[in-house]
């Protein structure tokens, strides 16, 4: 069975890693960018996606400036909330079957160990709390939805943690990065990968299923973000890696407060789908590859 996929969000780490990865599943995806499928028109998005034939349907755009939206609440919450929970209740019981992703800073970092889905949800910003009202809205209007949580997302697209430390290293600045703050990164690769895996079974589940609800998604290693930093030199430059100084995030203060340890537990996931994610480093040490590979080709 090849599973029609209409997939929201063209740009973004997730969605050009979905893209990317299609031509290895069964899979035909349609990708809708922000010009064809404005978020802030929730009326736009109700007649795409009325008017389009998929068997699954993927949310792979959302506001995702965390510090910005601090800013800009009322865009961060029709993005983040308001057009997912448009989206489920067009699906409803009867339409194609929904993916739709959220994140750790939904929690507060306090639990002192793991989050699991059934931990009270607790979000300490702007940004977190859109997307925890918006994984309330998408699971309350569509029985057929997966709501994955992801953390620390990086790859060789866009902005991210990986490619701002290797563009820091290059400038030879010294490096400063907290080592207060716990978690899981997850590589978007991965987290595409074990989408289009388990779309045919998505497309074909019956609600109640258990494929569906809330699951967390992360892959394995629970780091700081200056042990991640060091994993990234250590990966890319070796015995070369330049020094990475630990700071407080009190030392580095920043409009939206973070969770000082919103690692996600991925046991739940792991006992339905029978996926293990893998460790961090290995995810990442294929980003770092893919970098250098675009630094030699350009040069």
């Amino acid at each position: 069975m090849t599973v029609r996929i209409l997939q929201f969000g063209a740009t973004g780490q997730l969605a050009q890693e979905l893209l990317a990865q299609a031509q290895d599943f069964d899979v035909e995806i349609t990708a809708l960018s922000r010009a064809e499928a404005d978020f802030a028109d929730l009326q736009q998005i109700v007649r795409v996606l009325k008017g389009a034939q998929a068997d699954l349907v993927i949310i792979a755009a959302a506001h995702t400036a965390v510090d910005l939206a601090e800013s800009e609440p009322e865009l961060a919450f029709r993005v983040n909330a308001e057009a997912p929970a448009a989206i489920a209740a067009a699906l409803g019981a009867r339409g194609a079957a929904l993916v739709h992703i959220s994140t750790d800073y939904v929690f507060d970092g306090d639990k002192g160990g793991p989050y699991l889905e059934t931990d009270a949800a607790h979000p300490l910003n702007v940004y977190g709390a859109s997307k925890l009202a918006g994984e309330q809205g998408v699971l309350a209007a569509c029985p057929r939805a997966l709501v994955l949580r992801a953390s620390w997302v990086v790859s060789s697209h866009g902005k991210n943690f990986v490619k701002t430390m290797l563009r820091l290293a290059r400038e030879g600045a010294p490096i400063k990065v907290v080592d207060d703050q716990f978690g899981r990164p997850t590589a978007a690769r991965d987290l595409a990968r074990f989408i289009l895996s388990q779309a045919e079974r998505l497309a074909k589940a019956p609600a109640g299923d258990a494929v569906f609800g809330l699951h967390h998604f992360a892959n394995a290693g629970e780091v700081s973000w200056k042990g991640f930093a060091e994993g990234v030199f250590d990966l890319a430059q070796g015995a070369e890696a330049p020094p990475v100084q630990a700071i407080a995030t009190a030392d580095r203060p920043a409009p939206a407060t973070r969770p000082a340890r919103g690692t996600l537990d991925t046991g739940k996931l792991e006992r339905t789908f029978g996926v293990t994610p893998r460790p961090w480093r290995e995810a990442v040490a294929e980003i770092v590859a893919e970098l250098k590979a675009q630094e030699r080709s350009a040069t």
